[in-house]
């Protein structure tokens, strides 16, 4: 294949692999387009040593690399967004989801008494850690704590599920609170 013939499978490749990231943003592919990046990598670099005479298709490859180059920092930017959990890959099927039922959402019970159980259990053992009483805590306080936070997560984040932690920051152990995945 000669240079023109590279330059049109690079541009498909990079439009195929454009099309695919999208879809694995928004859930609809399940695995990253791997292969098909390391393909675009090849045909990005290939003529990259090589001097393009032609000044059209010169212009075309360089246009094309940086292109590529610009979505590259674009979904590793994505990618490292979505492993530290800060990404959303279904906002648009949350919101669809919020709306078709709202009045579920009315109807929702307090947590688990067991997770509730589970929650005291650990705030009690993190306050002994740090030498601070137990006696005045009770299982009520914590699961009206709970309670009370929940609307206010569930506005921050947009969604039902949220999971309660107990974390000990400055040598006080607080209850903190973060959406389920």
């Amino acid at each position: 294949m000669g240079i023109p013939e590279d330059i049109h499978l690079f541009e498909q490749s990079l439009n195929e692999l454009v099309i695919k990231y999208e879809q694995y943003f928004l859930g609809i592919e399940k695995r990253e387009p791997l292969r098909l990046r390391e393909t675009v990598d090849r045909l990005a670099r290939k003529h990259s040593t090589v001097k393009i005479v032609n000044t059209m298709l010169n212009f075309k490859y360089t246009s094309l690399v940086s292109r590529y180059a610009s979505y590259r920092q674009y979904w590793d930017r994505i990618l490292r967004l979505m492993e530290e959990g800060k990404y959303s890959r279904d906002r648009f099927r949350m919101a669809i989801h919020e709306r078709s039922a709202p009045e579920a959402r009315q109807h929702e019970s307090p947590p688990p008494r067991d997770e509730a159980e589970e929650l005291y259990r650990q705030f009690l053992e993190a306050r002994r850690s740090c030498n601070l009483p137990t006696d005045k805590v009770s299982r009520d306080q914590v699961a009206a704590a709970i309670e009370r936070q929940k609307p206010v997560i569930k506005a921050k984040y947009g969604t039902d599920q949220v999971e309660f932690r107990v974390v000990v920051e400055d040598g006080v152990p607080k209850i903190k609170a973060r959406p389920r995945r």
